[in-house]
């Protein structure tokens, strides 16, 4: 049983590599103005989004080449978002393309519909070819303001078309709720993370060390997300993605050689700062206004950590338990670190293609 234990476990650990790049925060930003006649749409994602809708769009081009690719960009893209008013079609024109400031790419369009009509409907069906936790935040002006967040399961809204009674009927969706659940969503699906907070437990030590690590990495990555998210300086993300999976496998190896977390806290704080940046990719990349960063940043970083703390909670008690034993601290700890080295190292390698 205890084998067989160890190898399941080791075997996961070997398929984490997989998703080589968990760090992704699926996210995007809609601004759509209703006019009588038109429905204009500013749409931004970060770039890695948009190659997951166009493959021909060479996500690792420092300056990508956007002109050959207007009209593919414009059919997916634009063609991914339905507009419709009062139940007719509105025919999608794309009208510019460009890439952001964060490595993120804007596509502005402008939807045909018929004049006199009473009500806009919007349709975000780019969910369906995007990661499935994607995020759309709607910012939509009519005859009143519309902000909203679609998702699997709620990707519509409609706007009243202005100088009309009609109200809106779609649903609302607290901002600050969406943030906050990113944030939970981003760990517990962030398997380069977890295997990084799982490294850093598994030899064990005293409670007050284990905390003193965590508290040092969770202030550090607080710092780089804040300073990446605010514009004040971030590095990029070819250089962040596999420096955050070298972190892993210095964890890995440095497993072997120690039997104690006790003075983890001092490499804990350095590899904190760099997982910070990666958090910040998305909310980064997408450009949210300046006005709406610091709600933005604090209740993402919140649900990172509320995240972790799961996490911890599952991970702590099950490994306090298992040490108890000989043959866990011995042989399993050695061979579970080997599987957090090896996945570092494996991170390590895709990500610098």
């Amino acid at each position: 049983m205890r084998p067989a234990l160890t190898l399941l476990v080791f075997a996961i650990l070997l398929l984490l590599p997989a998703t080589a790049h968990a760090h992704a925060v699926g996210l995007s930003r809609g601004a759509y103005v209703v006019e009588d006649g038109a429905v204009r749409a500013d749409l931004t994602f970060a770039r890695a989004e948009v190659v997951a809708l166009v493959s021909a769009l060479d996500q690792n081009s420092s300056r990508p080449d956007l002109e050959p690719l207007r009209s593919e960009l414009g059919r997916v893209v634009l063609g991914g978002v339905i507009v419709s008013a009062d139940g007719a079609s509105c025919a999608p024109r794309l009208e510019a393309v460009s890439p952001t400031e964060q490595d993120g790419l804007e596509i502005r369009g402008r939807y045909e519909c018929s004049r006199g009509t009473r009500n806009v409907h919007v349709a975000f069906r780019l969910l369906d070819a995007l990661d499935r936790g994607h995020r759309h935040l709607v910012h939509a002006v009519g005859a009143s303001v519309v902000d909203d967040v679609c998702f699997r399961g709620h990707d519509e809204f409609d706007v009243a078309v202005p100088g009309t009674n009609v109200a809106a009927t779609e649903r609302q969706e607290p901002s600050w709720l969406q943030f906050l659940s990113m944030g939970i969503e981003h760990i517990l699906t962030g398997y380069d993370h977890l295997v990084f907070l799982f490294g850093l437990v598994l030899v064990g030590g005293r409670l007050k060390a284990i905390v003193a690590a965590i508290t040092a990495f969770t202030l550090a990555h607080s710092i780089s997300l804040a300073l990446a998210t605010l514009g004040v300086w971030a590095p990029s993300p070819r250089i962040v993605e596999p420096a955050i999976a070298l972190s892993i496998a210095y964890v890995g190896v440095e497993n072997l050689f120690v039997n104690t977390a006790d003075k983890r806290w001092r490499i804990t704080f350095l590899f904190g700062l760099i997982h910070g940046f990666g958090f910040a990719g998305a909310l980064r990349e997408i450009g949210l206004p300046r006005a709406e960063i610091p709600e933005a940043l604090v209740l993402f970083n919140l649900g990172v950590e509320a995240g972790q703390l799961a996490a911890l909670a599952v991970f702590l008690p099950l490994l306090y338990r298992l040490r108890r034993y000989e043959w866990f601290r011995g042989r399993a700890v050695r061979l579970l670190s080997a599987g957090v080295a090896l996945a570092g190292v494996t991170w390590f390698l895709v990500r610098l293609r």
